[in-house]
């Protein structure tokens, strides 16, 4: 029978992103909710009259009265409040007030322990909610990224200890790893710099290494994300080719789909990124047969690869310092130090006779022979020394390792990475740049430039800005070298053209900056990259409960982790090991709630789950006007038998809203401004 009834693909849009809204703030309203109706339901328990339950504060958007309570929708969505007769926290003078003492159904009448159960009801609802939410999620099935590392930052912590692409986090510090999330939160979240990482490497050897934190973000970390898996993505509505324009995959003979799983390459079956990355990196120039699965079928389809070549300007930069080294290396076994400067390479000049951007191949290329290195080590107050080191590389290919904004080239062969200046040292003939940049001249900046007309490839329209004189963020002294990652941005979205803003020596070094716009082209036959263009998913591990006694337990375990996250969290913002610019207001928990919604209706309730835990949390700080101030408030009476005075209160009350205020437009503040407006 043919349909009566034809949908359009907008509307249907349109309707999903309505349904994700709804469920959002279906769901955050909800959360505040349960937690006054904790404090509703034990004042109603212990006789207290109820003036008010509001969701939300300041001017009331919405009301309807029913009995004595008043029920009300207010304009600021910062949280909610009850009203009871004799706790005011607008007019604190109410709780000492000896003429609202004696109504017996006023809150100040009632008894200590009462009183604790009122203000501590909001924060037990929280924490229940919270537990269940978990609980349900877990019930339902959710999937978060594995606790394999699919990266590891160039040069930094991790690299240097030796962590390896496909190793797997165990443990940190003691701490149980189950996903990626774990590894983070543990990472961050850490009391001391060094961490005790216990895992198994991808050949099931176990590892422990001790790592140190890297302080220079806005949060310790040590420099591993996720992997993938074999799975291409599937971005849905979102404009994401699932092969990057340009790419080998994305002009074979044949179209790679969305969800597609490799399952072979030639006659090589692979179930693991680092299986597929060393395949690849070890076959760079040899055109590969993948074969792929398509999603919902058994259907596998042959496509054919041809190799891709690095594109270039043509520019050969100056070599900068050597930034770090991996522990157990040959450089570091060979007496290698950071701030070295490789000088030469089996008596090639670097930067004039050979490209430094080539070392990475050519050290593998050499692997197991004996490799002469002239090093450049600064000696304070004199003249570089000149060392000659004899290097034995591994066997492990270039390129491998790829520098994202701020890092180093690394040479996984030798265990090093090395900076690269923005000043030419070499041009070379008949490419991009011959005759429009000359040696000695310095680049400050490269933008990359989708063409018009061409499709999307996923980085939006707008160019891609590299600054090249950028300083680190909280540095004013370090300058970000950035020429790798420039250099690896042309080959991993390789349709944008190159506009270069190139200045000559000049006086003091600089002279006006000038335009030159080029398009990178392959200019040497024998220099292949190892990727050949397919986007691949991130590897999820699936979480579900198989009975209610299961869901439960994981609800209860992973609230008592997240309230524990949360005074961690606390304590490294007091201590100054986390940024304030980590906090999120309003806005960016709408934001990061939507996204959640959007992953599927589990992933929500995970995300409900920490928002209660969090609102429990958060609730019962010893802050006047937050129920753990109220707390202290009766602790006290509770010990001297007698109430605060009236000053005290209303001091304390004052001071508790000016901490919350300050704290509302703080998070308001670095919602719009820090993580909304940079990212336009």
């Amino acid at each position: 029978m043919d349909p009566l009834i034809a949908v359009d693909p907008l509307f249907a849009m349109n309707m999903a992103t309505f349904l994700n809204i709804f469920w959002v703030a279906f769901g955050l309203t909800w959360v505040i909710i349960f937690h006054e109706f904790g404090h509703f339901a034990v004042a109603k328990l212990c006789d207290v009259q109820v003036e008010r339950f509001s969701i939300g504060f300041g001017p009331i958007l919405l009301r309807y009265k029913k009995g004595e309570t008043e029920y009300a929708l207010s304009v600021i969505p910062f949280g909610g409040y009850v009203k009871m007769l004799g706790q005011d926290d607008a007019d604190p003078s109410q709780m000492s007030a000896e003429e609202i003492a004696e109504d017996p159904r006023s809150y100040s009448a009632k008894t200590v322990l009462q009183r604790m159960g009122i203000i501590s009801a909001g924060v037990i609802m929280n924490v229940v909610t919270g537990l269940l939410f978990f609980a349900s999620g877990f019930a339902l099935g959710v999937e978060e990224p594995d606790a394999i590392i699919g990266q590891v930052e160039i040069g930094l912590p991790a690299w240097q200890a030796g962590v390896e692409v496909g190793d797997r986090f165990t443990k940190v510090n003691g701490r149980e790893i189950e996903v990626f999330s774990d590894v983070s939160r543990a990472v961050a979240l850490s009391a001391v710099d060094t961490l005790v990482v216990e895992g198994v490497h991808r050949d099931g050897k176990p590892f422990k290494f001790n790592i140190q934190t890297d302080g220079k973000s806005t949060r310790p970390q040590i420099g591993v994300s996720e992997t993938v898996g074999m799975h291409l993505i599937d971005p849905g509505k979102a404009e994401i080719p699932v092969t990057i324009p340009g790419s080998s995959a994305a002009t074979a003979d044949q179209e790679f789909e969305a969800g597609d799983t490799i399952v072979r390459i030639d006659d090589v079956e692979v179930s693991t990124f680092p299986q597929l990355q060393d395949l690849l990196a070890r076959k760079r120039a040899e055109t590969l047969e993948f074969h792929v699965q398509r999603k919902g079928t058994t259907d596998v389809v042959a496509i054919k690869l041809k190799p891709r070549r690095f594109r270039t300007l043509g520019l050969w930069m100056g070599i900068g310092k050597v930034t770090a080294i991996k522990d157990n290396s040959p450089a570091a076994n060979q007496g290698l130090k950071e701030g070295d400067k490789i000088a030469k390479v089996d008596g090639l000049e670097v930067g004039t006779q050979i490209n430094p951007l080539r070392l990475p191949n050519y050290f593998a290329d050499k692997h197991g022979q004996d490799v002469e290195v002239v090093v450049q080590r600064p000696v304070k107050g004199g003249e570089p020394q000149e060392l000659t080191l004899k290097l034995t590389p591994l066997d492990r290919p270039g390129w491998i390792e790829k520098p994202d904004e701020g890092q180093s080239v690394s040479v996984p062969a030798l265990g090093v990475a090395f900076q690269l200046t923005s000043t030419v040292l070499n041009v070379v003939a008949d490419s991009p740049v011959a005759g429009k940049i000359k040696v000695e001249e310095r680049i400050q900046k490269m933008e990359l430039i989708l063409p018009k007309g061409a499709p999307s490839d996923g980085y939006g329209d707008k160019p891609i800005v590299i600054e090249f004189d950028k300083k680190r963020e909280g540095d004013d002294k370090e300058t970000i070298h950035n020429w790798a990652y420039a250099f690896w941005s042309m080959q991993r979205i390789p349709m944008r053209s190159v506009k270069l803003h190139v200045s000559s020596p000049g006086e003091g070094g600089t002279g006006k900056p000038r335009v030159v716009t080029l398009q990178p082209k392959p200019i040497d036959d024998e220099w292949y990259l190892p990727t050949r263009g397919v986007r691949l998913a991130r590897l999820m591990k699936k979480r579900k409960a198989e009975s209610v006694t299961a869901a439960l337990s994981m609800g209860l375990t992973h609230t008592k982790n997240n309230m524990t996250d949360i005074y961690l969290t606390l304590r490294s913002l007091f201590g100054g090991r986390i940024s304030v610019k980590e906090l999120h207001g309003p806005i960016g928990i709408a934001t990061v709630a939507y996204r959640v919604a959007s992953r599927g209706f589990a992933d929500l309730l995970l995300f409900l789950g920490f928002l209660s835990v969090n609102l429990a949390v958060i609730n019962f700080l010893p802050i006047p006007v937050l129920d753990g101030g109220h707390m202290v408030f009766l602790i006290w009476e509770g010990v001297t038998r007698k109430k605060p005075s009236e000053r005290v209160l209303i001091a304390a009350t004052y001071a508790g809203m000016a901490v919350v205020l300050g704290l509302m437009v703080l998070v308001l503040y670095l919602d719009i401004f820090v993580h909304w407006l940079p990212g336009q």
